[in-house]
């Protein structure tokens, strides 16, 4: 199962205004069904993370000259890794999270092992959480693994441009 989240619209969710450059919102994830949702919020219109939230964070807007981009805070990507566990069908993002968590320095490979099923297994272990996770290894072609990176960036990006 796919799901496809789009970069921040630069509008408020809730009044349709436009984002100014340089001006606070706040995002959040929200599971609506199978899909995870992005919603941006101008300061005024933010009553704090609605209930449902699988997290949230605070950003700027960026300058129209801005060309930097941010990932959302390290507590979101985790939090978000931690969620895909539970969602069997979505494995291959899950990797490839855990692929940019070690990357980000988030979590460090500890080591490779095969479970009962015969499936290798990445042993990562995130100092932030004190956990040790299991992450099984998919094989990917290169379009799937293009999507995946698109998919997580739209999601995971604090800064749309």
């Amino acid at each position: 199962m796919d799901f496809e989240v789009q970069r921040c619209t630069r509008r408020c969710h809730k009044t349709g205004r436009e984002l100014a450059p340089q001006e606070e919102f706040f995002s959040t994830l929200v599971s609506e069904g199978a899909k995870v949702v992005r919603r941006d919020f101008c300061r005024e219109a933010w009553e704090g993370p609605p209930e449902e939230s699988l997290g949230w964070w605070k950003s700027k807007m960026p300058s129209p000259s801005a060309r930097r981009v941010h990932w959302a805070p390290n507590d979101i990507m985790v939090d978000y890794f931690e969620q895909l566990e539970q969602e069997p069908g979505k494995q291959d993002v899950r990797y490839i999270l855990a692929l940019l968590m070690i990357r980000r320095r988030l979590a460090r490979l500890e080591e490779t092992q095969v479970d009962d099923a015969g499936i290798e297994q990445m042993v990562l272990y995130c100092p932030r959480r004190e956990s040790t996770y299991h992450v099984a290894q998919v094989t990917l072609d290169d379009d799937r693994v293009g999507q995946i990176q698109e998919e997580l960036a739209e999601l995971l990006f604090a800064d749309g441009t």
